[in-house]
């Protein structure tokens, strides 16, 4: 007979805790939070120190009902919902539905959920911490003044459905402001001359670097034939060689914005499907022969620290497999990036190290296997030892000019054995590539075999990805490692940007929004302004600061606000653009409309006629498969770009690759796009024909 009733938030988690506590335990869940505030109203009592009047979330009467029910049945109830501020709140409202008392030390906590984590801690259970209760129930009703109080005003104003947010604003203001950045970006010219030399038989590449023992850059054609005609006679001759070693250092664990990052960068994931993996992984999976085990750790945290006995093994691991060279002298010990970083979670790391992601890829589906050799490779590169590059840097002297050659090759691998970070212009690891040079010594005469200077011209600031978005809002200090994939999801949702080319893009509506929160609510936009505001956030979490004294300073000025934008915001009639195109159902004309995955057209006449269509881009490629119809581009329904016959359903080609204008020299088949860090090219999808890659011009 159990005597103890365990609440958790899932049902993966409830069968996973289930197996390790053993029959005296019945576990739970209970489908996150049991408790919110009211969707209709805004649900804060503002002159009762912001009192929040919860009501029971919609669909949970049965969930509650079963757990009241089985906790008269045991003797102590244990609330386990995950070890952060959500965690503690969804434990806060279980208590007050459970009338459990406020002295009961009846919360219970683990990083990861592992037999021995979980074991441990149902030893020491703790009272439900009530700063950390303050700190989320602030959170939410700041978030929910924000967003009831400006909403209507924008409903009234310009259209139904608006929303505004303290970090969804700022996110959509980035994107706005980096559009403008584009928009007002102006191209400068510069050109690069490349030596191609050889010394023996060994060819290398020189570039210009220095004139008149100046550094010069080439800012014209003029500028670049005056060194041409410099050194067309002129020998290169090696003036100067300098080796040297340098020391490569692995990147920290993962935290929540960084493997989101990594994610985007290696796997193509979008932030909300990382954490949907990340969350599986962590509540856990049924391996085989050890049953179900969370292989992961808690994955909302923003700490690098790593626990004792998880270094101790990742060492053991190391130096069995690798050998004593690939250990550091001492531990690595990551320090926190600043002083708003929450350090009560560990890093994301694997649950065990010893758990060898191709030993259990039989067990977890692609995406949990992929995320999970993610988790595992970056945790043990984080523990190992420098990579060692030997460099070679070579000026070569040719009349008044000096080219230099840069070489390195890998002297000892270390941690890149394991694992390099990706990068955000580089969908491809770089760094474990040699790049060698010859033998070289002071005064030796290479040859000349070519000269090639090349035209190339600034690129404007690139467009957020949502690793660039989620870093930008990680460093200014907006949002917390749980906001990230929702503020994403929600931007996009609202309409307020687009995204193309896997690049956020603000739509006209986005545009017309933040003009108007710039013009009347600048603060909830101003970055340090909402950097503080999650300080205090902190504050009350850490029992620094009251959280109604931070909601009333914030909530004093803000209400000035509001009443100034009721009187003085004018109401907007956005007029839908007319498109050429007739409805064929009701022959009225189609007007352009902005969806989540861009424009479309939709019929003037709705809601009376509610037809729709895609807008169709024509590629001017004949399909190859009819060769009568045009191939055209369209969305999928989840907004992924294909391409398919106008012909359709006469004619079924289909391509996720954009087709290209000519065949193949080679064999006649179909040539299609394709594109890796190099830039564009082009491949046959029949044959081994290549194109060589379209230069990619240097971003500033």
């Amino acid at each position: 007979m159990a005597d103890s009733l365990v609440i958790v938030e899932s049902p993966a988690k409830a069968k996973t805790i289930s197996k390790y506590l053993g029959s005296k335990y019945i576990v739970k869940a209970s489908m996150g939070h049991i408790r919110d505030l009211p969707k209709s109203q805004i649900g804060v009592e503002v002159k009762k120190n912001f009192e929040p009047k919860y009501i029971t979330i919609r669909g949970k009467g049965s969930v509650l009902k079963e757990l009241k029910d089985a906790s008269k049945r045991v003797k102590k109830v244990y609330l386990a919902a995950d070890p952060d501020r959500e965690g503690e709140a969804i434990a806060w409202h279980l208590a007050h539905y459970l009338e459990l008392s406020d002295q009961e030390a009846c919360r219970v906590v683990f990083n990861e959920i592992t037999k021995q984590a979980v074991k441990d801690a149902f030893k020491t259970p703790r009272k439900i911490n009530q700063d950390l209760v303050n700190a989320q129930q602030a959170r939410r009703i700041l978030d929910r003044l924000v967003g009831y109080k400006i909403s209507p005003l924008l409903w009234k104003k310009v259209k139904k459905g608006l929303s505004a947010g303290r970090v969804q604003s700022v996110a959509v203001k980035l994107i706005y402001d980096r559009e403008n950045e584009i928009k007002a970006f102006v191209p400068e010219e510069y050109w690069t001359i490349t030596a191609k030399l050889s010394s023996g038989k060994a060819d290398f590449e020189a570039k210009f670097y220095c004139l008149d023992s100046k550094k010069k850059e080439l800012k014209n054609e003029a500028e670049v034939n005056a060194v041409l005609a410099a050194i067309q006679q002129a020998d290169f001759i090696v003036s100067e060689v300098k080796e040297k070693e340098r020391l490569r250092n692995p990147s920290p664990p993962f935290i929540t914005s960084s493997l989101q990052q990594e994610a985007a960068r290696k796997l193509n994931f979008r932030a909300a499907k990382t954490m949907s993996v990340a969350q599986q992984l962590y509540e856990g999976i049924d391996i085989g022969s050890e049953g179900t085990v969370g292989l992961i750790t808690y994955m909302r945290t923003d700490s690098t620290r790593i626990s004792p006995v998880a270094q101790e093994e990742a060492k053991d691991y190391i130096v069995q497999k690798f050998g004593e060279s690939f250990y550091p002298e001492t531990p690595r010990v990551y320090t926190k990036k600043n002083s708003n970083t929450q350090d009560a979670h560990e890093a994301i790391r694997p649950s065990s190290v010893l758990r060898e992601p191709d030993q259990i890829k039989g067990h977890l589906s692609r995406d949990q296997y992929r995320l999970y050799k993610l988790v595992w490779e970056r945790f043990v590169a984080s523990q190992m030892a420098s990579a060692v590059l030997d460099t070679m840097t070579v000026d070569l002297t040719a009349a008044n000019t000096i080219f230099r050659a840069v070489g390195s090759k890998v002297k000892f691998h270390g941690f890149m054995k394991v694992y390099v970070e990706g990068n955000d212009d580089a969908a491809a690891d770089t760094g474990d590539d040699d790049k060698l040079l010859p033998p070289l010594k002071e005064g030796d005469k290479v040859k000349k075999q070519q000269i090639d200077p090349k035209q190339h011209f600034t690129q404007p600031p690139p467009r957020f990805t949502e690793a660039r978005l989620v870093k930008a809002l990680e460093e200014m200090g907006i949002g917390r490692p749980s906001t990230y994939a929702p503020t994403l999801e929600t931007i996009q949702k609202r309409g307020y940007v687009a995204i193309e080319e896997k690049k956020f893009v603000p739509t006209e509506l986005g545009e017309l929004v933040i003009q108007l929160m710039i013009e009347f609510f600048p603060e909830i936009l101003d970055v340090d302004f909402t950097a503080h505001m999650e300080e205090g956030l902190d504050h009350i979490e850490e029992g620094k600061e009251d959280w109604v004294h931070v909601l009333s300073e914030f909530y004093e000025s803000f209400e000035k606000r509001l009443e100034v934008a009721e009187e003085e915001m004018e109401k907007i009639e956005i007029q839908d653009e007319v498109s050429d195109e007739i409805c064929e159902k009701c022959g009225r004309h189609f007007v352009y409309k902005m969806g989540r995955f861009g424009k479309f057209l939709a019929c003037s006449g709705f809601p009376e006629c509610r037809n729709t269509k895609p807008i169709v881009k024509d590629t001017g490629v004949t399909c190859p498969n009819c060769h009568e119809g045009k191939i055209i581009e369209r969305r999928s329904k989840k907004g992924r770009i294909f391409y398919g016959c106008d012909r359709y359903p006469g004619c079924d080609f289909v391509s996720w690759d954009k087709p290209v204008g000519h065949p193949c020299p080679k064999c006649g088949a179909m040539l299609i796009e394709k594109r890796n860090k190099s830039g564009t090219f082009t491949q046959c999808v029949s044959c081994d024909f290549r194109e060589e890659a379209k230069e990619e011009h240097d971003q500033d």
